[in-house]
């Protein structure tokens, strides 16, 4: 019998999901081993059976963190989709500011203190609210990622991600390394997977899929000494997915 699979979105722009709904003709060929019974972006059917929930985006008030929780205690397997749901994402970023404040700059003088909607409270990644199963990185996610997490959770395979930085990924591609254009690139301590799709187009490495589970501090030493460069650059960039550097993944 096939795993049925539902989609969930909280605090996101639903990039991710998204990136799934454009595999196109090739999410006929994950259909053929498993069930979607709720994918908001593709379908108006949904369906509360199911055993497999991806869910999309930080958890921000309290009404979205007992809607997590519902889907928590109806699914067998949880996977955080996504930077926003893995690590916080770019939304802990708002951490830092006072919420009335933040509420009257974006909002201007609207009445919004007693509407639920508006009730946010600190942001928040999936697994600091409850127990996450696997997790999918990055922003967005990468697409074929996303295909070899489905098959292999689909014929009951162990999926893994990659303990490797993003620097590897440059080299297997013959890229120029971005340190001697000048630019701070994340890639020495960022988790590989998405194939170096920003150092390819000559973008640096902001660190979207999360930190390795154990960095080569003596590596970064050699880089930062090397080309003259600051743990405050460090953290400015880091801080972009990463406020509050949370490391993620499971020992």
């Amino acid at each position: 019998m096939k795993m049925k699979v539902a989609f969930f979105d909280f605090a996101s722009c639903e990039g991710c999901q998204l990136q799934i709904a454009n595999l196109e003709e090739e999410i006929l060929d994950l259909i053929e081993i498993v069930d979607v019974v709720s994918f908001r972006e593709i379908s108006d059917v949904h369906l509360d059976n199911y055993d497999i929930a991806f869910v999309e985006g930080s958890i921000n008030r309290p009404m979205d963190e007992k809607r997590l929780r519902e889907i928590r205690k109806n699914a067998k397997i949880l996977i955080a989709l996504g930077s926003c749901a893995c690590l916080g994402g770019v939304n802990k970023l708002r951490n830092r500011f006072d919420k009335e404040n933040l509420l009257e700059i974006v909002y201007g003088d609207k009445k919004l203190k007693n509407n639920p909607l508006f009730n946010s409270d600190k942001a928040r990644a999936v697994d600091e609210v409850v127990r996450v199963d696997y997790y999918i990185p990055g922003c967005p996610i990468d697409r074929e990622e996303f295909k070899r997490f489905v098959t292999s959770i689909a014929l009951g395979r162990k999926f893994e991600l990659p303990n490797y930085p993003v620097c590897i990924e440059c080299k297997k591609r013959g890229n120029p390394c971005l340190f001697e254009e000048g630019k701070f690139c994340l890639g020495p301590i960022t988790l590989a997977g998405c194939n170096a799709i920003c150092p390819s187009k000559g973008s640096p490495c902001l660190g979207c899929r999360g930190v390795l589970e154990k960095p080569s501090t003596e590596c970064i030493k050699e880089v930062f000494d090397r080309y003259n460069l600051s743990y405050e650059d460090l953290a400015d960039k880091w801080n972009i997915f990463n406020f509050g550097d949370r490391v993620w993944r499971k020992e």
